[in-house]
């Protein structure tokens, strides 16, 4: 038989009882965090990724009221520092900055350590950074179509560098080679500021950097730009032409990078890391200098990442098929 008042008190329990959690996550959305916490970056010092991990990191420190501590975690195209996230406990403690390799990777090797989307909860995606091709001043290469003569009459014989196999200037490469129908000698190295070292020495001719970390070298006349691989011309090196507009129509590559946890952090932890985050990318003194490395400053939401790292995995696993990339 049905009684209205065994019913009651049950509805009654049950909403306490949902009071009760909903005031628990609440409470340790307050109480985090409370010691400092560790934002691993996947890529060694002086490319990109920690550029932008640097240029956030005393901001984001002010606005937590904990020091932000950056460990970089090179190397295997961010897949070490991904498995040292994936393995720590899912507390608010370790972030990850990571780049576009965080959907690049699976597409393109069969092993893997930890499983991208199962393994990582989404925070916010920072910013866009459009690859730029750049070679050493020395190098007898004035332009894109004379890289492509060059690579074609010596098929091979061109060496470019990389900050891993995998990463987003080897994929840059390879979108290159086969929209350009070359063949280039890939050169990976452990990080973006390796590879720039040594082509700024002259031991590799052809980068496909960012335009964060190429930026203050095309400057300094170290690097010289040929071709910017966004959608549009950069703002910031106005006379610089897109590859699309040098010889390879609807060529478009961009790095992106942004913070993940481990799977199973606290939903009220992520929203209050994630609405820091976004305010941290958009304060204007973090956006003046993001901006000024050529980055579109963006600062999404949890879910937007998702929806955005998703897309990205279902365009690189499409990409590795037709042109059969694999790096395992």
């Amino acid at each position: 038989m049905f009684h209205p008042s065994r019913f009651a008190r049950a509805f009654i329990r049950a909403a306490g009882g949902a009071t009760l959690l909903l005031a628990a996550l609440g409470a340790q959305a307050q109480a985090w965090p409370a010691k400092p916490v560790r934002l691993v970056v996947t890529y060694p010092p002086g490319g990109t990724v920690d550029a932008v991990a640097r240029i956030i990191g005393p901001k984001l420190s002010a606005r937590l009221g904990q020091p932000v501590v950056i460990d970089n975690r090179g190397g295997a195209g961010g897949a070490i520092g991904g498995e040292l996230v994936a393995k720590s406990p899912a507390d608010g403690y370790t972030l990850m900055l990571d780049a576009s390799n965080h959907a690049q990777n699976p597409a393109l090797r069969s092993k893997m350590p930890f499983d991208t989307l199962r393994d990582f909860a989404p925070v916010s995606l920072l910013v866009k950074v459009p690859n730029i091709l750049v070679v050493h001043p020395g190098a007898p290469i004035a332009s894109v179509k004379d890289l492509i003569a060059q690579a074609k009459a010596r098929p091979g014989e061109i060496n470019y560098a990389s900050s891993g196999n995998g990463s987003s200037p080897h994929l840059a490469a390879e979108l290159f080679d086969s929209m350009a129908k070359t063949r280039m000698t890939h050169v990976a190295y452990k990080g973006g500021g390796p590879a720039l070292t040594d082509v700024m020495a002259g031991q590799v001719p052809v980068f496909f950097a960012s335009l964060g970390s190429g930026m203050p070298y095309i400057q300094s006349g170290k690097l010289r730009p040929l071709a910017i691989g966004g959608k549009t011309r950069s703002p910031v090196l106005p006379e610089v032409p897109t590859l699309a507009e040098s010889g390879l129509p609807g060529y478009e590559m961009y790095e992106w990078n942004a913070v993940f946890v481990p799977a199973g952090t606290p939903a009220a932890v992520i929203a209050r890391l994630s609405k820091e985050i976004a305010a941290t990318v958009k304060d204007p003194e973090v956006r003046q200098r993001l901006e000024a490395m050529g980055a579109e400053v963006i600062g999404s939401d949890p879910s937007e990442l998702d929806a955005f790292r998703r897309a990205e995995l279902a365009k690189w696993s499409r990409l590795a098929k037709e042109n059969k990339l694999q790096l395992d």
